[in-house]
């Protein structure tokens, strides 16, 4: 079998030597095994504990529930966070004190990519079809794109047709 090193998607051999999603050169079963061992070998060494003499980065402000489920993210990845307000966020009144994600210094770069990809994973944002994202409404063209769907239509409706998003 081989694999695509980006999204993971499996291919049988001598069918194609892209990934159809991601246009990334396809590795062969060993590869993607000696990836995964390797990975797992980084995974192992990380500790989870966070020594007084650890320098920290703030790396996200929010709300607590927000912060934990950050948190909880980083920790399937074994990368250890805490969660510190500043002194001014009990006195603020209404509304919850703004909270800090922070981590290790060396974690960074690792922990920003993990924060990434959770969020495109939760948005969707990477199954999104931006071909007609460039198109613009012109009311003076005798047929106009819409920048939303892609649906063609006379720009004298005011809305799409076929997603409903107005013009005027």
């Amino acid at each position: 079998m081989y694999y695509c090193p980006s999204c993971g998607e499996e291919y049988r051999p001598g069918i194609v030597a892209c990934c159809v999603s991601c246009h990334v050169p396809l590795i062969s079963g060993s590869e993607k095994l000696s990836q995964l061992t390797l990975e797992q070998g980084e995974f192992a060494l990380r500790s989870m504990e966070i020594l007084p003499e650890d320098e920290l980065a703030n790396i996200r402000k929010g709300t607590l529930s927000d912060m934990k489920h950050l948190r909880n993210v980083l920790a399937r990845e074994r990368i250890p966070a805490l969660i510190a307000g500043d002194e001014a966020g009990c006195g603020r009144g209404c509304g919850g004190p703004e909270m800090f994600l922070r981590i290790k210094e060396k974690d960074v770069d690792a922990a920003l990519a993990i924060l990434a990809k959770d969020f495109i994973k939760s948005t969707a944002l990477d199954s999104h079809d931006l071909s007609n994202a460039q198109a613009v409404f012109d009311q003076q063209a005798a047929e106009t794109v819409c920048p939303a769907c892609g649906c063609r239509f006379s720009p004298t409706v005011g809305a799409c047709p076929e997603c409903g998003l107005s013009f005027e």
